[in-house]
C-alpha cells in the first residue's frame, strides 16, 4: 500500500528515487515540488515531470544532506519508450 502526495505513479521520463525512511508531504517544498510517496515497507520514493540530470543531482545532495540512505536511483522511459536524456 502507498501513501502518495499528489499521484500514484512516477511521470514518464527521467528518475525515480527510493531512499530509506518516511517523508510526508511538507517535504515537498524542500524537494522543489516533487511527488513524494511512501511505502509500508518503510521508504520514500521521489518522483516528478521530467525529472532530469541536473535535478537528479539536486535531489541526490538533499537527501546526503538529510542524512538519507539511497537505496536506488531508476531510470524512467519517457512515453515512446525512449531515454529522455539518453547517456553520453
Amino acid at each position: 500500500m502507498r501513501t502518495t502526495s499528489t499521484r500514484q505513479q512516477p511521470e514518464p521520463g527521467g528518475y525515480e528515487i527510493r531512499t530509506h525512511g518516511h517523508l510526508d508531504a511538507r517535504w515537498r517544498a524542500y524537494f522543489d515540488g516533487l511527488v513524494l510517496t511512501s511505502d509500508v515497507d518503510g521508504t520514500t520514493v521521489i518522483h516528478g515531470p521530467a525529472l532530469d540530470q541536473a535535478a537528479l543531482y539536486a535531489v541526490l545532495i538533499k537527501l546526503r544532506d538529510l542524512g538519507l540512505p539511497l537505496l536506488s536511483v531508476t531510470r524512467i522511459p519517457d512515453e515512446t519508450g525512449q531515454d529522455e536524456n539518453p547517456p553520453r
